[in-house]
């Protein structure tokens, strides 16, 4: 399978809609959303390996209303997979809050979020991270189906010029509305691209060798309508 990556502009909204801080849909009308959060047993919710494989140990486990992820190495190689909430959905919005602990001595950290992704083959991921080097926070990447083939696609975004330090709590919101998906990040639209090829898939979340936290993980459904 080959992979070619692609570096794509993200369609940039109006300047005044991105410097002006807004709520978000959630924050807007609490109502009609489905609640995510997983069972201690993960009910509802499958793990996806990601290059190597899954650890037989897993990751993941609830702590009150919080989703925690021990992704970073101790003993082992550390963790890479999805963890997917296991039912597709078309159009809606994806409604999530997460933080890095701070690690002494790290810098970097890395994480993130899905939205129509079908498996651990064609997927779309909001990055979570605080890298030096691409994706950044808010970026849109992923493996998809390009004139037949795989290759990796990147949109870039504004999340940097939004995101919070490790150790505090961001907010994202991923709208998925029919060939477009938006991100919404701590009071700010920051990217739009309306090229979406895949109409229905998973949402969910990611574990990259580090630890990471996400609470009020929700989804809300709607119903696109061609004005």
């Amino acid at each position: 399978m080959r992979f070619v990556v692609l570096v794509m502009a993200a369609i940039v909204v109006d300047t005044a809609l991105v410097q002006a801080q807004e709520k978000s849909a959630f924050e807007k009308d609490s109502t009609g959303w489905i609640d995510l959060l997983p069972h201690k047993d993960l009910k509802n919710w499958k793990r996806v390996g990601l290059d190597q494989g899954m650890q037989e140990t897993s990751p993941w486990s609830v702590n009150g209303d919080v989703l925690v992820c021990q992704g970073a190495p101790s003993q082992g190689a550390g963790a890479k997979e999805m963890l997917l909430y296991d039912r597709s959905f078309t159009d809606g919005v994806f409604h999530l809050e997460c933080r890095f602990p701070p690690q002494k001595g790290k810098q970097d950290y890395n994480s993130g979020a899905y939205v129509r992704s079908l498996d651990g083959r064609v997927w779309h991921q909001i990055q979570i991270a605080h890298l030096d080097t691409p994706p950044f926070v808010g970026d849109l990447f992923g493996d998809l189906n390009v004139n037949g083939k795989t290759e990796r696609v990147i949109i870039r975004g504004d999340g940097p010029d939004y995101v919070n330090p490790p150790g505090q709590w961001n907010t994202f919101e991923i709208m998925a509305r029919d060939k477009e998906i938006t991100v919404w990040l701590n009071g700010h639209s920051t990217l739009a691209w309306k090229e979406c090829a895949v109409k229905k898939g998973m949402v969910g979340v990611q574990c990259e060798f580090f630890n990471v936290e996400f609470r009020n993980l929700k989804f809300k459904p709607t119903e696109f309508r061609v004005d």
